[in-house]
């Protein structure tokens, strides 16, 4: 009976380490866009150099989201 148990309770923790990290990938891109939007807001000459970064960062947390995935 224990044994059974086992590899549910695996699949299960992979499932939840899996959506908790899409939730957190979400949030983190809405921050960075929301950042984003009003860095460039208050200072429009610098538009160029926020959104290289924040593209940058955005696939940042998509790889971190990926790899946790993966992992599962």
């Amino acid at each position: 009976m224990t044994l059974e148990i086992i590899p549910m309770l695996g699949e299960l923790t992979g499932s939840i380490q899996s959506g908790l990290a899409a939730i957190a990938a979400g949030v983190g891109i809405g921050l960075i866009g929301s950042k984003a939007a009003e860095a460039t807001g208050r200072n429009p000459g610098a538009s160029g150099q926020i959104l290289t970064l924040s593209i940058i960062l955005a696939a940042l947390v998509e790889g971190a989201f990926f790899v946790a995935a993966l992992v599962k």
